[in-house]
């Protein structure tokens, strides 16, 4: 199954990270949050990508041109020049690169990938956000409803902390509280190819234009899901996530090194 990961806006609330490099490409650890989300499909089995490029596409086309030489061990003969690559890489990945456009929006970025998307049901997500969602759960729930889309729903984590009363008293603190029942998509998306009959071109929104009118036609389902979600939205998000991963249970990396 083919995997969709939007990768092409500004990111402009993220400042300084994302003058020279496109949001997609800031690093949790030593990888971009891109190979995060990569590395999370392709161990559940789904090893085929297609990345719509837009703001400094050329960053990510230089990722992954030098990928399999940086990631390596390397032999070089000073003589004649002559490279051997001495380690096989793990990751056995198709990655397709597709520039999309600069100021397309989301919805038009994914009409530009029709030709390749048209006889299949395919995943999507945005290339900055990381969760444990079950893909496997979440395409059998999309496969039982026959709608034509499906989007991951969650509740993500309050920016503050949560204080509940026993009169002048705190009877109990939590620090990262869920919204309630604020659901909010959050990406790792399943789609049917007739999903592209409601998009009009470069111009058409994905979220307001595309999931909208579905929802109206009762096309769109829910997977509602309970677990970890976070985006990289602001400089905060980085952090939290920096520090997920350095603390060595990161809820995302469901991968063997």
């Amino acid at each position: 199954m083919k995997v969709v990961i939007l990768a092409g806006g500004f990111g402009t609330r993220l400042g300084k990270e994302t003058e020279t490099k496109p949001k997609p490409m800031v690093r949790i650890g030593e990888q971009p949050i891109l190979w995060h989300i990569m590395e999370y499909y392709a161990h559940y089995g789904f090893k085929e990508f297609f990345i719509a490029l837009g703001y400094k596409g050329e960053v990510i086309k230089d990722y992954f041109l030098n990928y399999h030489i940086l990631s390596s061990d390397l032999m070089i003969n000073l003589t004649n020049g002559k490279v051997k690559v001495e380690k096989k890489l793990r990751e056995d990945w198709i990655v397709h690169l597709i520039d999309t456009g600069l100021n397309t929006l989301t919805g038009g970025r994914l009409k530009r990938l029709e030709p390749f998307l048209t006889h299949e049901t395919f995943m999507l997500t945005y290339g900055d956000g990381v969760s444990d969602v079950n893909l496997h759960e979440l395409l059998r729930f999309h496969r039982s409803h026959n709608r034509i889309a499906t989007v991951t729903a969650v509740r993500p984590p309050s920016r503050f902390g949560g204080l509940f009363f026993d009169g002048d008293l705190v009877a109990k603190f939590i620090e990262k509280p869920q919204l309630g029942e604020g659901w909010i998509n959050g990406g790792f998306m399943v789609f049917e190819p007739d999903m592209f009959k409601y998009i009009k071109g470069d111009d058409t929104r994905l979220e307001q234009d595309v999931l909208g009118r579905l929802a109206v036609e009762r096309q769109l389902t829910a997977y509602q899901h309970n677990g970890f979600w976070q985006c990289v939205d602001t400089p905060r998000d980085l952090w939290l996530l920096e520090d997920v991963w350095k603390s060595g249970n990161a809820p995302w990396k469901v991968w063997k090194d």
